[in-house]
């Protein structure tokens, strides 16, 4: 990609043009300015100057605009505009450059220590000159008029005054811009700090937002997935044998049309409930929150779904008798004193066995299964194992995600409890989990 001299000329004239040390174009001119004024003062009088000191008047002249232009460097070097101020201070000349230069110093960024000194000794050869030449005026004063008796007090003390009001007011002003100026300049960096910050809270509730998001799609499918693919399963199943039994056993037929009727009116409750709850809360929560608190909120609906419509230990004798209506051999064996735990604890048993059923029926057509709960101190327990598919069972060609023992392994992790899952060797399948017991009502 080329670049036009237009383009440049445009760019160049919106990029800050260099003022070797300043910042900006009126600072330029200011000094000059101030510049020209101090070298005109000191070159007027430098004749004075060079009449004292039997010199030449072009050389006094010369020599005060040399000094006087050396204020054109106040902002870079201010403490050499003090020290030739100090310098000429006994010529009696540079008297602007003298102020402006106590101005500068005490504004700019030169240690503390070497600003008192340099206004130390400014003030002491101010007050010394002024000493003299009010002296010299009072002598010339008693010659002229006898009657005029000055007292010892009235020369230093004079002096003293002229000298503060020379030289306090451009150092203490110098100070309250500097230290505004600092001022300004801490207020910018933090304004920059927080400005970099904010950007860093938004990055992280953005990472949170989507992270909430993600969550919630997986926990609305591990959901969806348990609550359609056990009963979805268990219909197929009770499908296929009301059609081999159709024409053979009527009343066994009638029957089975009945439980499949059951399971699907049951599977669209649930999901109806599950959905009911999103739709409620997630859209009201999406319009009113910011996006990090969409994914709490839309988490907070899921929870809300299942713990409304979500299923407990109780329910495993109604889960366990739906696998053997739908002919597969299920025996269920409780251990330990049962008893109420939170509520996931309880849901989340539930979908394990749920799950395992149905992956028998998906898989190990007419095996038999033996479903054990144990209630023990500090953590229950549940296992689910089948034996060898039936060769003679038909198979109702179910399809496999192979989402379940996914979905089920972070159930059980979420909780910080222990999945394990795999083949026996009598050549079935076994799923176990154990659950840390939590009391009832308290948060996982």
């Amino acid at each position: 990609m080329t670049t036009t001299g237009a383009d440049q000329d445009a760019a160049g004239a919106r990029a800050p043009r260099a003022w070797w040390w300043w910042g900006r174009r009126r600072s330029v001119v200011l000094d000059v300015a101030l510049a020209v004024v101090s070298a005109l003062e000191c070159g007027l009088e430098g004749i004075g100057f060079a009449e004292k000191a039997s010199l030449p008047v072009p050389v006094g002249v010369l020599f005060g605009l040399m000094v006087g232009s050396v204020l054109l460097v106040r902002r870079r070097w201010p403490i050499t505009v003090v020290l030739v101020s100090i310098a000429v201070t006994p010529a009696e000349m540079g008297y602007l450059m003298g102020v402006v230069g106590l101005y500068s110093l005490a504004a700019s960024e030169v240690p503390r220590r070497f600003t008192a000194a340099l206004a130390g000794m400014s003030t002491v050869a101010v007050y010394i000159v002024t000493m003299v030449r009010l002296r010299q005026d009072v002598a010339h004063a008693d010659v002229d008029q006898q009657d005029f008796d000055p007292s010892g007090w009235y020369v230093p003390v004079v002096s003293l005054f002229m000298t503060l009001g020379l030289n306090a007011p451009p150092l203490l002003f110098g100070l309250y811009i500097g230290a505004r100026r600092r001022l300004m300049e801490s207020l910018r960096e933090r304004a920059d700090s927080l400005e970099q910050e904010l950007s860093l809270l938004a990055d992280r509730a953005e990472q949170r937002a989507q992270w909430a998001r993600q969550e919630e799609r997986t926990r609305i499918a591990r959901e969806m997935h348990d609550v359609v693919a056990h009963r979805v399963s268990l219909m197929v199943v009770h499908a296929a044998a009301l059609q081999a039994v159709a024409l053979k056993d009527p009343q066994k037929a009638v029957k089975n049309a009945a439980l499949v009727g059951d399971m699907g009116r049951q599977a669209l409750t649930e999901l109806r409930e599950m959905l009911g709850v999103l739709r409620e809360e997630v859209p009201k929560a999406s319009s009113a929150l910011p996006l990090a608190a969409v994914g709490r909120a839309a988490a907070a609906a899921a929870e809300a779904a299942a713990e409304d419509s979500g299923p407990c230990l109780d329910a495993l004798e109604a889960l366990v008798e739906q696998s053997r209506q739908a002919g597969a051999v299920v025996e269920l064996v409780v251990m330990g004193e049962p008893r109420a735990y939170g509520a996931e604890v309880e849901q989340t048993a539930y979908r394990v066995v749920q799950e395992a059923l149905t992956n028998v029926h998906k898989h190990a057509a007419g095996a038999e299964v033996v479903v054990r709960l144990a209630h023990r101190e500090a953590e229950v327990a549940m296992q689910v194992e089948n034996g060898p598919s039936d060769a003679a069972a038909a198979d109702a060609h179910l399809p496999s995600g192979g989402n379940g023992l996914v979905g089920m392994r972070e159930r059980v992790s979420g909780l910080g409890g222990v999945f394990v899952s795999g083949p026996t060797d009598a050549g079935g399948f076994r799923v176990s989990a154990v659950l840390p017991v939590l009391p009832v009502g308290e948060p996982v």
